[in-house]
């Protein structure tokens, strides 16, 4: 940003004056822990930068942003060189084909490293990486970044051994040419392949001092593909962050992937859910340009805008047509979860309003209410997410919380089929609705998938939408209280009462069928259907890789197998052993404690979410928190209740 003149002076993350990181909390820290976008030109190249975390905790963050990237900058420090979080990252970004530049930060700092660094980016991130330059002075204040060109021979021979891997052409004039491959030639092919994410070149430089910044923007502009996108196209756009304006109206950050969205535009969006799509206007649009949003008439493909008007939308909503790479997942979901807890019992509200103000921002913390214990529930990535909660909400709403233990999530998978069945003036039924439903097991990750087994024709939209949306809300808690990810629901049966009149009086609710006798019926038919199909208690498991000094792993192998996991046998890389292996994710928060005391502080430690294994045991049940469908009687008095004080 000081390079391309957006700012007048360099910000720090140690003084709390960076251009990004706005949260108190993330310069007192010095970390990133919620997304900022600022955009700044390099040359005639318009760049949006959209700065995401690196903190593990915080990695839903990343996962928002990433579908919305046309390339990435991924740092890597000098001094501790690849970190665990790195690899997660790296491989996130090379699933989903994002070109990918690496800058090594910190040339400046005491202990910083080149060719050790290098090799550790080919060992542990990936082969494919080519230095662009070298460093001077490393480990000083005057450490300096020397860009490679045309003149270096070693540096044209490098490229060509790299490039002329996955280029004919390039292994042609390698082969036959007798001065070797031009260096044009070469230039032209790296962005080629790193625009492929085949090759990720590698800049060195210092953040603090600026060394080797503008080489960096160079790399960006030249190396990094532009944005693709019809200005004039059908309007197609994703949502990646929500926020509150001044007055406390909510603000979508959204990209725009074709089309141009107006201010006073009707626009469709939403349904990124599974839920229903809506319509909204837009009031206001703000557009990023030179460090700072300022206000547009409209925004164009291949912009970051900021709009107004979309009271209801959600982090992930697609804006008119969903665009194809902006659906799915790219980490797991959390597998913590703990109880908040205001410091005055006379909060309580105002903690409920402050969680889902939260939520809207960050829909992973999946807030949970607990009615009958009277608790509010988050998830969690990692402990220190609760530290940010709570000065969010000490900062944001004025409230001071607690926190109880932390817990594992666990889910419910399916046994096997169920299916149950009830009609109208069925027995025990006081619902106008007639409701089958078969569940089945579906494979780990496809999620709840809802299938019509009648006509589409046999009931109004309405009822259908009705039933689908319920079975999603019902699925959120099974037989033990745990969320059923993955299976496949079908509508089996179905029959309702059109709208009739009393005595000729107009519409009569008594003998009509409405949405709400679907919504009211269909909990219990999933539930007797669950019940015939029976579900088992998983706990998340995840994957480790421990690096600890050779003469530490007999104690480090102990420590793992008495926390419940599965280690490998041990490969020696040099003067340490690399273990790997799974554990139950549990007892990883316990492993990154015991480390340290294990390895003489010199163990390394890195986890991924791997999968879901049934419970060794007795398997453990989660509280409900919805009306109870299990109990039919429990159930049908408190949704009479609700009814009634609606009406």
């Amino acid at each position: 940003l000081f390079d391309a003149g957006v700012i007048g002076e360099v910000g720090s993350v140690d003084a709390g004056s960076t251009q990004t990181d706005t949260l108190a909390l993330e310069r007192q820290r010095g970390i990133t822990i919620r997304s900022a976008v600022v955009a700044f030109a390099i040359g005639d190249v318009a760049v949006n930068l959209i700065d995401t975390p690196g903190h593990p905790d915080f990695i839903a963050e990343v996962e928002r942003v990433l579908s919305v990237l046309d390339g990435a900058v991924l740092v890597v420090s000098a001094v501790e060189g690849v970190q665990a979080q790195t690899r997660i990252l790296l491989r996130a970004l090379r699933r989903l084909g994002i070109p990918t530049l690496i800058f090594v930060n910190k040339i400046d700092r005491a202990g910083a490293g080149y060719e050790q660094i290098l090799a550790g980016i080919a060992g542990r991130l990936m082969p494919s990486v080519v230095a662009m330059g070298s460093v001077c002075d490393l480990g000083t204040k005057l450490a300096a970044y020397v860009p490679f060109g045309d003149a270096d021979a070693g540096f044209a021979e490098r490229l060509a051994d790299l490039l002329a891997v996955r280029s004919d052409a390039v292994l042609a004039e390698y082969v036959t040419g007798a001065a070797g491959v031009p260096y044009a030639v070469l230039r032209k092919e790296l962005a080629v392949q790193a625009g492929r994410c085949q090759v990720h070149p590698v800049f060195f430089g210092s953040a603090m001092t600026g060394a080797g910044t503008a080489d960096l923007a160079a790399g960006i502009a030249g190396l990094l593909p532009g944005a693709a996108g019809d200005p004039d196209g059908v309007l197609s756009g994703s949502v990646f962050k929500i926020d509150r304006g001044a007055a406390g109206e909510r603000l979508a950050y959204a990209r725009i992937f074709d089309g141009t969205l107006r201010t006073r535009d009707t626009i469709r969006y939403g349904s990124s859910q599974g839920g229903n799509a809506h319509e909204g206007r837009i009031t206001g649009i703000s557009v990023f340009a030179n460090g700072g949003a300022v206000s547009r008439p409209g925004a164009r493909a291949g912009q970051i805008a900021r709009l107004q008007g979309l009271a209801d939308v959600q982090v992930g909503d697609p804006l008119g047509i969903p665009h194809a790479e902006t659906t799915g997942h790219y980490f797991a979901p959390p597998t913590l979860e703990t109880v908040v807890m205001p410091a005055h019992l006379a909060d309580k509200g105002a903690l409920q309003a402050g969680l889902a103000t939260l939520a809207e921002q960050d829909p992973l913390i999946n807030l949970r209410q607990d009615d009958v214990r009277g608790e509010l529930l988050v998830s969690l990535y990692g402990e220190v997410q609760k530290e940010v909660i709570a000065a969010t909400l000490a900062a944001d709403f004025g409230l001071a919380v607690s926190f109880r233990d932390t817990t594992v999530i666990c889910i419910e998978r399916l046994a096997g089929p169920g299916e149950a069945a009830e009609a109208i003036k069925g027995p025990g039924n006081p619902f106008l609705a007639t409701i089958g439903l078969r569940i089945q097991p579906a494979e780990p990750g496809t999620g709840i998938q809802f299938r019509l087994g009648v006509e589409p024709g046999a009931m109004p939209p309405a009822f259908f939408r009705a039933v689908e949306d319920t079975v999603r809300q019902t699925l959120r808690q099974g037989l033990r209280g745990w969320e059923v990810p993955d299976c496949v629901v079908t509508m089996t049966r179905s029959g309702y009462w059109p709208r009739q009149s009393a005595a000729h009086q107009g519409f009569s609710k008594a003998v009509s069928s409405t949405g709400e006798d679907f919504r009211g019926l269909t909990p219990l038919v999933l539930m007797d259907a669950l019940r015939q199909a029976g579900t088992k208690v998983c706990e998340p498991v995840a994957s480790f890789r421990l690096e600890v000094p050779a003469d530490c792993t007999a104690a480090v192998l102990t420590a793992v197998a008495k926390l419940g996991g599965t280690p490998l046998g041990p490969q020696r890389h040099g003067a340490a052993d690399v273990i790997e292996g799974e554990i139950p994710a549990g007892q990883v928060h316990t492993v990154q404690l015991q480390l340290p005391s294990l390895t003489r502080g010199e163990g390394l430690l890195e986890t991924e979410f791997a999968r879901y294994q049934p419970v060794r045991g007795e398997p453990p049940s989660r509280h409900r928190t919805d009306n109870n469908p299990l109990n039919r009687r429990e159930y049908l008095l408190a949704v009479q209740r609700g009814v009634r004080s609606a009406g």
